[in-house]
């Protein structure tokens, strides 16, 4: 019977791994402030829905029990709240109508997604495995999307869509789901997210070996069956990185959204929560929990699929 004999570390050796370091020290401090300056804009926004507005203004009022006066309570900003108002999201979702903000966000982000995935892989298709002149000025013509900032071009995109007929028309696509207003932001937002897409896209398509084109071409495919039934089916995992950047990018625009949409029926949700703010009177707390709400799912679709996202990023910068 072996009896296995554990080798002994020497303690110079524990003594240098567990060297506390200027730098290290240095490093974690600075870290620990990063940490901080990206959690507390969350816990603010989410601390400033459960308070109201005389709290958050500093006019609030109680009475001083000793001398039976009422004094004014300092305003509340960043502390935790003096009272929960749990009832700020309920009040929030009826008085802007929530759910069809909801409703009209996500019928935006779907078609927004379905429309830059298929535009995207059909120019990652031309652009990695077919051989055509001009394909690589092409290529470096799509990645200067990556340069102009979306709303460097509200005014030039407004202009097309008025002439082409868009902004204002209540003319159904999809009965009761998809009208042509929402067209108005679709089309900018896939636009504008395809040079990214495709950069994504390329790292994707260019691990998928040059054999199963050949394969296929001597099975009978064209050009199309091959994309399709070949290059699609081996893509799902870059249709999730794309869908997820598609989604973060537009779910919470909102200039697009004020400028192009004018009927208040097909509002999205940043613009809708505009509704809180009145001519005379502000409800604060109804406002952060409006922002909480809109907010959710971007923060729950990231901290879930934050290693997909990376991963992807990751592909498109190696392979592109």
């Amino acid at each position: 019977m072996s009896i296995a004999v554990k080798e002994k570390i020497p303690a110079a050796h524990i003594k240098r791994h567990f060297k506390i370091r200027p730098s290290r020290i240095l490093i974690h401090f600075l870290l620990l402030i990063l940490v901080v300056v990206n959690i507390f804009p969350l816990y603010w926004m989410t601390s400033f829905s459960l308070k109201t507005t005389k709290e958050i203004m500093g006019q609030e009022l109680v009475r001083n029990e000793e001398t039976g006066k009422m004094e004014r309570l300092p305003a509340n900003h960043v502390g935790l709240p003096r009272h929960w108002q749990w009832e700020n999201y309920p009040a929030a979702m009826e008085t802007a109508n929530m759910s069809k903000l909801f409703l009209n966000s996500l019928i935006v982000a779907f078609f927004t997604i379905f429309l830059t995935i298929i535009a995207a892989f059909m120019a990652t298709y031309a652009l990695t495995r077919l051989a055509w002149k001009g394909r690589k000025m092409m290529n470096k013509f799509f990645m200067l999307g990556l340069t102009i900032p979306i709303h460097a071009a509200l005014i030039p995109v407004y202009l097309i869509l008025k002439q082409i007929g868009l902004l204002g028309t209540k003319v159904e696509i999809i009965p009761g789901v998809l009208y042509m207003e929402h067209l108005s932001l679709i089309i900018p937002y896939a636009a504008f997210s395809l040079a990214m897409a495709i950069l994504i896209s390329v790292g994707f398509m260019g691990d998928i070996p040059y054999d199963l084109d050949e394969a296929a071409f001597l099975d009978g495919c064209g050009v199309w069956g091959i994309f399709f039934r070949v290059i699609c089916p081996l893509m799902v995992p870059a249709i999730s990185t794309v869908g997820i950047y598609t989604f973060l990018q537009c779910w919470n625009e909102l200039l697009f959204a004020t400028v192009y949409i004018s009927d208040s029926a097909k509002f999205t949700l940043p613009v809708g929560i505009q509704q809180f703010f009145g001519q005379y009177t502000t409800d604060w707390g109804k406002i952060g929990a409006g922002l909480v709400i809109a907010t959710a799912p971007t923060l729950i679709i990231y901290v879930l699929l934050s290693k997909r996202i990376q991963a992807g990023f990751m592909a498109g910068a190696v392979k592109g």
